[in-house]
Order: structure tokens, then sequence, then C-alpha cells
């Protein structure tokens, strides 16, 4: 029968322990001599410094060959995003809801498209932007802007009309005419239309529609300028803001109706189930007294 092992105290481990440590008969510290360490040492520094230098190379390599001004690949979108502002979000999408004698609950929507217009001011955009010629799209080769960069197409407040909030600061939402607003997210190089006509904002009443005496679009007819397009990227047009397209609508008080804003154009779908957004924008405009 094999001898029982002896069973190590404490202290013979942590003798043991120490031994391993710095072994005096070997001249070894963790089971190397020193001279080891030093080799092994230099062979993992060498080891990472090949290594980081191969990753920064990698790195180097890639963004010397990618373009700042534009993606390589652009494969995401093909029909451009609609929003709406005020962009007063509930549960069941985009619910604009005001009483016109509560101050507090109309102001509200006021103060949004306020904010929202702060980057239209005429002054800021007369001043950074290029004067540019109407109905045609605004191609653009080289990098003759400031700072090498490319020049953008101003839009104003005041094209805007009765809904640029600089006649009327309540935008109609104190008189019961509240104005929305329509905008059209960017994508790069994306030329909407043909070569003559732009696309325009068409705004129909999907639920309610005797709640609704009329509409009243700003610019006229709701049409988006082909001079905004292309668009060529925030490095390379950092002037440029998205043209914009207000409804002003005629409400009857106390109803509720549904409203489909769609841009219309030849290349912009408006069907996708999986993207409500695409082309269009619906929401829920409520007017209470």
């Amino acid at each position: 029968m094999a001898a029982l092992k002896e069973k190590r105290t404490c202290g013979q481990r942590c003798q043991d322990f120490g031994r391993f440590v710095w072994n005096p008969d070997d001249q070894t510290f963790m089971g190397r001599t020193p001279e080891k360490w030093v080799y092994i040492s230099l062979y993992y520094v060498a080891f990472y410094v090949v290594m980081t230098a191969l990753f920064i190379l990698a790195i180097y390599v890639l963004m010397y060959t990618l373009s700042p001004y534009s993606p390589d690949y652009q494969d995401r979108l093909t029909s451009p995003g609609v929003m709406v502002w005020p962009d007063a979000y509930g549960e069941e999408g985009v619910e604009i809801f005001f009483n016109t004698s509560d101050k507090k609950s109309w102001s509200k929507m006021s103060n949004c498209l306020t904010h929202f217009l702060q980057p239209y001011n005429d002054s800021m955009q007369n001043q950074n932007s290029h004067t540019c010629t109407q109905g045609k799209y605004f191609i653009q080769t080289h990098f003759s802007g400031p700072h090498h960069t490319k020049w953008a197409c101003p839009f104003t407040q005041s094209m805007l009309g009765n809904c640029s909030g600089i006649e009327d600061p309540t935008f109609g939402y104190a008189d019961g005419k509240p104005c929305v607003i329509i905008k059209m997210n960017r994508i790069i190089n994306f030329c909407p239309g043909n070569q003559t006509l732009g696309p325009y904002v068409n705004c129909t009443v999907l639920e309610g529609s005797d709640n609704v005496r009329g509409m009243e679009y700003f610019p006229t007819n709701g049409t988006i300028d082909l001079s905004y397009f292309p668009y060529y990227g925030k490095l390379a047009q950092p002037t440029y803001i998205n043209p914009l397209v207000a409804v002003k609508f005629d409400m009857v008080k106390n109803r509720k109706v549904k409203i489909q804003c769609r841009v219309v154009a030849d290349n912009i779908a408006h069907q996708n189930f999986y993207d409500p957004y695409e082309g269009k924008v619906e929401f829920c405009l409520t007017v209470s007294s």
C-alpha cells in the first residue's frame, strides 16, 4: 500500500512559495535567471512594438485612401427621410395638440419653431452663403469656397412667408391656424426630381378631412428648388442648411385630423412599410379652444 502523502503546513507552503520567487541555490527569480528575464522582456517589448507599428500603419493606409469629404460606400439610404416640426412626439408618433385659449399650450409649439429657425436668420444666411441660380442643380466639381470648401445656397427664414415667425411670432397657433415645417433629410450626392422640376411637398388629410378648411404652402406650391442639390457633406459644405417647406392649416376648432405630408419627386420612395418616415411623415393635429 502506497504511503499516505504527508500533509504540509501553512508555513511550509509559504516557504516553498518564497523559494519559488527567489531560489538562492540556482540564483533564479520565479524559475528564470535574471539573464533569461532580460531576454524574454526584450522579446515582448520588440513584439508589441512591431504589432503597434503594424496597427498604426494599417490605420494610416486606410485613412490615406479614404476621402474625408464623402463616403466611399453609400448603401443605407436611397430615399431621404422626412421630419416635421414642432416635433411633439406622443404614443402614436407626432401629435401636435394645443389650446388657443391657453397661452402656455400653444407657446410651447411656437417656441419650438422659433428655436428651430434660428440658423435660418436672414442676415446670417446672406452673409455665409452663395448666390445661386434658381431652377438648376448646383453642381460643384472644385472646392472654390473659403478654406477649401464648396458653396451652399442660402435658405432664409423670410422665405417661409406667413409661417416664418417674423410677422407672426405665434406661427398661427394663437388663432387656430397653425404652421408646421417639413424638412427633408440630407443624402450626399442625392439629386431628386429631374433637371427642370424640383421636389415639392404635398399634404393630404388621412382622417378628418372636414376639419380642415384649407392649407397654404411656403414657399409657393411647397417647391424645394433644385439649387439646394446635391449635398456634398458636412466637411465639404459647412454652411449648408436644409431647405424647408412650411404648411399653414386653417383648422376647425375642437377637431382632430391626421395628416400625411409627402415629398414628391421621381426618385423619392414613400411606400416602404419598414420605414414610415421614408419620403413622407404622418402626424396628428388637434386644435381646441
